[in-house]
């Protein structure tokens, strides 16, 4: 598929006819109590979205709950739920709608459903484990569901929050002339796909995962014009809302070679995170943190944290190097 520029940049914006207006799915009626089982979470509305669970070896210490990235799912986390199996960890990932194999695939589902399944999922969990510490993890575009869950009204309290590599570049972050050109696309031709193909930007160094998500038909790599809108606007609204996560313990993660969330940004929500946030720097790490080559270095630093408010690779900084070397 051609890139969004090129597709558009020929039309005159000024005349354009708006034809057609964002797909985004909608909640059905109410149709009973929500259920958390092994293999699936049932949303109040009777929509079921697809867990994977790795439960902890013995007694579990903490209940981990994995929000993956934009068109990517739950398998996301295999490799480091594996681990955190050993380490006392109980992590349950689940696609989120739209993504994996949960309903509607490729069709945007919305901050308000994307908040209120993440709602649903950690008051289940809630409920099957209340004596055990439940904290969030958010990798890229789940972070920024996070990120707007966290500071939405009656989402309930979690005992803590890692946000890897969150996707928070949203419309402030791009030129007027794109912001035109996104919003003219996402309203005329919505259903056009595009690809990351021709970008030059890759996402890991871990050659042989990128493979795999290649290979993977779960995996989305063709993408609606209208998803690509709604993501925009959930990174935007993450953005603005960093500074009022409020109390909750945060342990934010960024990788050096990250070409997928640009460094200001980044800095930006870096800055305005509680006091009380801790922030990991690694200096060989890309985007997906968690399957790069370094990922066990992750694995650790977040189990540690979980566990102990221990970073074991030593990479925990007190600001990200480019906002210290403007002081």
């Amino acid at each position: 598929m051609l890139p969004l520029f090129r597709l558009l940049s020929g039309l005159w914006l000024g005349t354009l006819l708006v034809a057609c207006t964002p797909v985004v799915q909608e909640a059905g009626e109410n149709r009973g109590e929500p259920e958390l089982g092994e293999s699936y979470l049932q949303a109040g509305d009777g929509a079921r979205l697809p867990v994977r669970l790795w439960p902890a070896e013995g007694e579990a210490k903490a209940i981990l709950i994995a929000v993956h990235g934009f068109n990517d799912y739950s398998h996301a986390y295999s490799l480091p739920a594996d681990w955190w199996q050993g380490q006392g960890i109980t992590t349950i990932a689940y696609d989120q709608r739209g993504f994996g194999e949960a309903p509607n695939f490729g069709i945007w589902p919305g901050k308000e459903l994307l908040i209120r399944d993440l709602k649903t999922m950690v008051q289940e969990a809630r409920a099957k484990y209340p004596e055990t510490p439940l904290y969030l993890i958010g990798e890229s575009m789940g972070g920024a569901v996070l990120i707007t869950a966290l500071t939405s009204d009656d989402f309930p309290e979690v005992d803590g929050v890692i946000l890897s590599a969150p996707a928070v570049w949203g419309w402030q972050a791009m030129n007027p002339f794109y912001q035109a050109i996104l919003w003219a696309a996402a309203h005329s031709v919505p259903y056009v796909t595009l690809t990351g193909e021709g970008t030059g930007i890759q996402a890991s160094d871990n050659i042989e995962i990128l493979k795999a998500l290649g290979a993977d038909p779960l995996f989305i790599k063709e993408t609606r014009i209208d998803a690509i809108y709604g993501l925009v606007d959930i990174m935007d609204e993450a953005y603005d809302a960093a500074g009022k996560l409020g109390d909750v313990p945060i342990l934010m993660l960024y990788g050096a070679h990250d070409q997928l969330v640009p460094e200001e940004p980044t800095g930006k929500i870096a800055a305005e995170l509680p006091a009380s946030a801790e922030l990991v720097y690694y200096e060989d790490g890309w985007h997906m943190l968690m399957r790069d080559l370094q990922g066990p270095v992750v694995w650790k630093d977040i189990a540690g944290w979980i566990l102990n408010r221990d970073i074991p690779s030593g990479k925990k900084v007190a600001e990200l190097p480019w906002i210290k070397s403007e002081d």
